[in-house]
């Protein structure tokens, strides 16, 4: 099949690719820096010609509530009206677990705003639900730092390891489209302020993790259920450890 990852040359996209292509599938990998862009429409045509599949991997580059719900809105709509004009048998998008349940983020308001784009598109979809990636935990820590400590809320993580999500997006591409939601999180569910103290201090960082029940995540409150599924998600294999080993310093 010839497939196109747009956000292709990313994280999750560049490891997705490789898997596809290694099956022997035709990959696009479609970004502002390979000369498609979904804001502009610019080359979307051309890369969609021809295509099976699409995943959708693009990110805001802001954060910032109203910039983007326009980035998420503006390329889910262009991205679908390519799609159909290239008759596109399903279209993939990696969402958030959770994230229907913080209305208080701006972020998980714009992929809210991006899956109905989705669910009311008319093309057969799958939207892969993941639970945070391990390689986000220094962002985090950062997102929280204050002098010397870290403020952090005590609610549940279940972070996934990029390989586990690039896998299970590449096994996505080759099943048929459900028009429904897949889940995927990692094996082991731990408190957020405890998980970052533990990577803080293997890295060697001495900052202290203070738990704050109140600390904001991406501008919403959590609670213990916020950003983990019981819905008999997919499981990751590659555990923290295994993942700090192998790629917490690259």
């Amino acid at each position: 099949m010839k497939i196109v990852i747009i956000g292709g040359t990313g994280l999750i996209g560049s490891k997705t690719a490789e898997r596809l292509r290694k099956q022997g599938h035709e990959v696009i990998a479609a970004a502002p820096n390979t000369g498609v862009n979904t804001i502009t429409g610019e080359g979307l045509a051309d890369a969609l010609s021809g295509a099976s599949v699409v995943i959708d991997l693009a990110n805001s580059p802001s954060f910032e509530d109203k910039a983007v719900l326009e980035f998420f809105e503006t390329s889910g709509r262009n991205l679908i009206a390519a799609e159909k004009a290239a008759g596109v048998k399903h279209h993939i998008a990696l969402s958030i677990i959770g994230v229907d349940r913080l209305p208080e983020s701006g972020y998980m308001r714009a992929k809210v705003a991006q899956e109905k784009i989705i669910r009311e598109s008319g093309i057969p979809y799958t939207i892969v639900h993941s639970t945070q990636f391990m390689e986000f935990l220094a962002g985090i820590a950062q997102s929280g730092t204050v002098g010397n400590t870290v403020h952090l809320s005590p609610a549940y993580v279940q972070p996934i390891a990029s390989d586990d999500v690039a896998d299970n997006m590449t096994a996505v591409a080759n099943d048929a489209p459900i028009d429904g939601v897949v889940e995927i999180s990692g094996p082991e569910r731990v408190r957020l302020n405890e998980l970052v103290a533990r990577y803080l201090k293997a890295m060697g960082d001495t900052r202290k993790v203070e738990a704050d029940a109140e600390a904001r995540y991406f501008g919403a409150r959590l609670e213990d259920a916020s950003l983990v599924s019981d819905n008999n998600p997919r499981l990751g294999h590659i555990t923290f450890e295994q993942w700090f080993a192998t790629s917490a310093r690259k």
